[in-house]
Parts: C-alpha cells; structure tokens; sequence
C-alpha cells in the first residue's frame, strides 16, 4: 500500500513538473527579449540634433537681433538660425533681416549637439488668423450659430 501511494505521489509530481516546464521556458524567452527593446528607446533618447527629435514650440517677443551671428533672443533664451531655419512672416517667406526688435514671434526649435537652440522655424509678427486652435469661446460661439 505504501508503494502504490509513493508511485502515484511520485507520478503526480513528474506530471507536474512536465506541465511547468514550458512556463518556466516563456519566462526565459521573456527575459532575452527584453535587450531587444533596448535599442529602441535608444532611438527615442537619440542625441540631440537629429531629426528624430521633436522640435519644442516657443513664442514671445524678440529681445535682441544678431544678425552676423545670425541669433534671436526671446525671453531668457537665444535661438540660432540657420540654412534649415524656415521664416516666415505675414504667411510668406522671410529673412532675418524681415524681424526686429519688439516684435512677436513664434517658432519651433531643436536642440544642438552643442547645447545651442537651432531654430527649426521662425514665425515673424501675430499668428495669422484661423491658424491653430481657436480659443473656447469662438469654440461656443460657434456651436450656438448652428
């Protein structure tokens, strides 16, 4: 009796032990995929300046021109321009020499390897109507016409 008991208690166990294995198998499978995912948050923290950056929006109002240098201070912060740098002003394409002082600008920048803001591009003068998002109250004004 004793031995019937020890046989079925010992082929239980190796019924057992045949059923887990596989899951112990997927846990290892998951565990080696994990470095594979590595790689692409390395792509998401790329080093700044690449394209795959997200350029940040900015706006205010222009402090200081630099024109040899070709820099737009706003605020506290100072923006380069270069051969990328798109300008715009009254929805048409400008220059630097199109801005001056006082007047407001709106942008998205990137930036550098070297720690520099390089604009991407370069609102001169207000938005232009209709352009963006249009505040709650034009939203509801709206709504109650139709």
């Amino acid at each position: 009796m004793n031995s019937t008991i020890l046989k079925t208690a010992l082929l239980g166990i190796t019924a057992v032990a045949i059923a887990l294995s596989p899951m112990a198998g997927r846990a290892q499978e998951t565990k080696k995929e994990a470095p594979a995912e590595k790689p692409e948050k390395e792509k998401k923290e790329a080093p700044a300046g690449e394209k795959s950056q997200r350029a940040t929006p900015f706006r205010g109002k222009i402090d200081a021109i630099d024109k040899t240098a070709k820099t737009v201070k706003v605020g506290e912060r100072v923006f380069q321009i270069n051969s990328e740098t798109r300008i715009m002003k009254a929805g048409k394409p400008a220059t630097l020499d199109d801005a001056a002082v006082g007047e407001e600008v709106g942008g998205t920048y990137r930036k550098g390897e070297n720690g520099a803001l390089n604009a991407s591009s370069l609102r001169i003068g207000p938005r232009p109507e209709g352009s963006g998002e249009k505040s709650a109250k034009e939203k509801k004004t709206k709504k109650e016409k139709e």
